[in-house]
């Protein structure tokens, strides 16, 4: 019974050291890569404990293989958005402009009850309040009220009296993202413009959105040393 307790003690502390090896997000939402990593290395933990007849090293092993494997991954996928979009997929948006897409949903497999339930949990319980929601890739909602059911203070200095959505990113790490382009107050042709005009390449900004109105914001890609 001792080596059992004692197993399970040393795969434990494994199994903590091997998470926060993953990172900080790995306790808070997981993306489908990081939930498929977790799951498989709870699982490999519980083999040594249950069976004192496997070496404790065949659980170890592939838990830190695991773990390794994951920011190797995740150090991949920080320098290339493609990778990200393959790992981890991209936020759907699911109501625009105070409009329901019930297309998106039915891909997503999210019922009227998934997304009322989700509306709930931000205090929201009337649909036509929110301007724009867009489902994360973690799965969680992300919600944007109507102006005029946003807090008092905005309404009590007209701030923002007509309803919009909000900034459009167009483009990230030095790739444009055509969909959001189209999606956006913008052209293409606006778009390369704009980039002649700031004597600018897509490669060479970080961050690029865009409002409802045209305006836009651009963070350069910084240097490196």
């Amino acid at each position: 019974m001792s080596i059992v307790f004692i197993r399970a003690a040393i795969l434990y502390a494994a199994v903590i050291a091997a998470v926060r090896l993953m990172g900080k997000r790995q306790i808070g939402e997981l993306q489908p890569s990081e939930l498929a990593i977790t799951i498989l290395i709870s699982n490999i933990a519980t083999l040594p404990v249950e069976d004192p007849s496997i070496p404790l090293i065949t659980g170890l092993v592939p838990i830190f293989t695991l773990a390794a494997l994951d920011v190797l991954v995740g150090f991949w996928s920080l320098h290339s958005w493609r990778v990200r979009r393959i790992l981890c997929g991209k936020p759907v948006i699911v109501i625009s402009g105070g409009v329901i897409d019930q297309k998106k949903l039915k891909e997503l497999r999210y019922t009227i009850d998934d997304l009322m339930e989700a509306l709930r949990s931000y205090g929201i319980f009337d649909i036509s309040e929110v301007q724009f929601a867009v489902v994360e890739t973690t799965g969680a909602l992300s919600v944007y009220e109507k102006t005029k059911f946003q807090a008092a203070e905005k309404g009590d200095v007209g701030a923002n009296a007509n309803p919009e959505d909000p900034p459009v990113i167009i483009v990230q790490d030095g790739i444009l993202i055509p969909e959001a382009l189209n999606r956006s107050a913008i052209s293409e042709k606006r778009f390369a413009e704009i980039l002649s005009n700031k004597h600018l390449k897509t490669a060479d900004i970080f961050l690029m959105s865009v409002k409802s109105d045209g305006t836009f914001k651009i963070v350069k890609k910084e240097r490196q040393l």
